[in-house]
């Protein structure tokens, strides 16, 4: 009997905790036995303190749910309600909110943690530049991971050995590889890293998590949501930018997404961009909401629930929960500790970024075919048409608070489009969603069917996992929608019918039921015996008493005769 009651007990603590592993920048993992009922803040809590990190408002987690859909886990909510699927669950921990200025953080570790965000950014092609920007920060990851040039330890041709970003060219490693000896001797792995974030500060995708989307020509697009202000990249342009005190508001309907904004002189303008789905669409709105918030605001108090309802329409409520960038920053100020030691992840290998190892660069064609087959990042690639917008956007400054005079001066260059690349904007893994389920062998088949290199797809398994050759299929089709322009960016002409005649609908009900209220209340005033103070006075009121005896009476005695005519009807039958 005891040990049955000892057996049924176990098992109740066991169906009240789970499994959670979260994946880290360094392609470590943390797993750790949390209760069913915990917070996200309960999980993010013991992540920062494995990692002894007190600057933790950048940072988040994230995690994919079945549909493959992205989403930033909160704090405040239930991870079990959050989670779509059953545990264990795999999530991974990024950052966030990208610092306004990394070179002001007042850690080590943060900014250490920052630099292996920016890596994997570049990595992916979601860090955009120019080549000689690229020769210049690949070169620091190679200062900051392997040291000096030693030309026993480094033969000719080793840069070619670290896969820095999606594509590489034979002049740009050796470009690389020049900085590397000559420029960047005697920089130590914190400074190199430092100098790596002030560089990268300066680009303009710095903090950019992008979006993929169409404008109202149906042209591809992606939108994002940076330190300073909301961005919308077309080929390798950045068509729009619009600073964070000037947005005004962020709604969305379904797949359609709206920025309005304030410019100068009184400049009203409203964006609208179409997501692939409308799940997609509400974690573009709650993102813009969450940065807008942090970047914007100057105390957490400020903070207000934001609806992207309109009047009859069922809408979304979401309230960012955390403290502000200038919040952060005051904090920061007081942390007053020995520097943390910190284990650099140089010599490890990596699932996502071979950058960091030291075995040969991964791919599943020749080298020549590749060269053959892409153009090469020094020549640049054929940039998609200009923007669909007719406006022509300016450059303009970043002028807010949290922004370096240098990165102010280059801003203010001009009214122009801002030419982000020298070849189109095209993250690798921001196109399709990330897939969820872990497959080794299925990973395999998946690199020799699409003839990609292995290190993206070990990208997407260390994000969320891999995708199976039916997800594949799937993904491929989706990627085939989303290019496609045309009729499926806008609404068709049955779906705008449908929402009139759902308008319509809602309206009526909503005045049938203020009638029914008032024919309630009307009730009450003429037949009830209540004794009621305001009933009273209502009741004693001349207006009151004229509709009572000459509408009222006269409109009851002839309900009433019609009730007993049809119910002698209903008898003689």
């Amino acid at each position: 009997m005891m040990l049955s009651r000892l057996m049924s007990g176990s098992v109740r603590n066991l169906e009240r905790e789970y499994m959670c592993t979260v994946r880290l920048l360094d392609d470590t993992e943390y797993t750790c036995t949390i209760q069913r009922d915990a917070k996200g803040q309960y999980l993010f809590d013991l992540i920062c303190h494995h990692l002894n990190l007190l600057e933790k408002d950048y940072f988040g987690i994230r995690y994919v749910d079945p549909d493959k859909q992205r989403h930033w886990l909160e704090f405040t909510k239930s991870i079990s309600k959050q989670m779509k699927s059953q545990p264990p669950f795999t999530m991974c921990l990024r950052v966030k909110f990208y610092p306004p200025d990394p070179a002001a953080l007042k850690e080590e570790i943060t900014r250490y943690l920052v630099f292996l965000q920016i890596k994997r950014d570049l990595y992916h092609g979601r860090l955009l530049c120019k080549t000689s920007d690229a020769a210049l920060l690949a070169a620091y990851i190679l200062q900051a991971e392997i040291g000096d040039y030693d030309p026993g330890k480094h033969p000719e041709g080793y840069s070619s050995k670290f896969q820095f970003f999606p594509k590489h060219s034979e002049k740009l490693e050796r470009r690389i590889a020049e900085i590397h000896k000559t420029e960047l001797i005697g920089q130590t792995p914190e400074t190199a890293e430092l100098k790596f974030l002030q560089k990268a500060q300066m680009l303009e995708t710095y903090g950019v998590d992008p979006h993929p989307c169409k404008d109202v020509s149906g042209n591809p697009a992606f939108l994002a949501f940076t330190p300073f202000g909301f961005v919308v990249l077309q080929g390798n342009k950045r068509v729009h930018f619009l600073k964070w005190h000037e947005v005004t508001k962020l709604k969305f309907e379904g797949k359609t997404f709206h920025i309005y904004a304030n410019q100068k002189e009184d400049k009203k303008i409203i964006l609208t961009y179409f997501a692939p789905t409308p799940e997609a669409c509400k974690h573009l709105w709650k993102c813009g909401v969450e940065n807008q918030a942090f970047y914007k605001l100057d105390k957490s108090s400020q903070v207000r629930t934001v609806s992207s309802s309109n009047l009859f329409f069922k809408g979304s409520r979401f309230r960012f929960s955390g403290r502000v960038a200038k919040e952060v920053m005051e904090q920061s100020a007081k942390i007053k500790r020995e520097p943390p030691e910190i284990h650099r992840a140089g010599l490890v290998p990596s699932r996502s970024c071979p950058s960091i190892t030291h075995g040969p660069r991964l791919s599943s064609v020749p080298r020549t075919r590749r060269r053959a087959v892409h153009i090469s990042i020094m020549e640049g690639l054929e940039s998609l048409r200009d923007s669909a917008h007719s406006t022509p956007v300016r450059s303009v400054s970043h002028g807010d608070s949290f922004m370096s005079r240098s990165r102010s001066h280059v801003m203010d260059s001009g009214d122009r489009a801002a030419v982000i690349s020298d070849e189109t904007y095209s993250p690798s893994d921001s196109v399709l969603p990330t897939p969820v389920a872990e497959h080794s062998l299925e990973l395999a088949v998946s690199r020799q069917i699409n003839g990609a290199p292995c290190s993206i797809e070990e990208e997407k398994e260390s994000e969320a996992g891999t995708p199976s050759v039916g997800d594949l299929a799937e993904l491929g089709a989706d990627s085939r929608v989303l290019k496609s322009a045309g009729g499926e960016a806008t609404l068709s002409g049955t779906e705008q019918v449908n929402k009139f005649v759902l308008s319509v609908l809602r309206l009526l009900l909503v005045t049938i039921g203020l009638l029914f209220v008032l024919l309630l209340l009307l009730i009450i005033l003429t037949e009830s015996d209540l004794d009621i103070a305001f009933l009273r006075d209502i009741r004693q009121t001349p207006e009151f008493e004229q509709f009572h005896y000459e509408y009222f009476c006269p409109l009851r005695r002839w309900f009433a005769c019609k009730l007993r005519w049809v119910g002698g009807l209903l008898i003689n039958k």
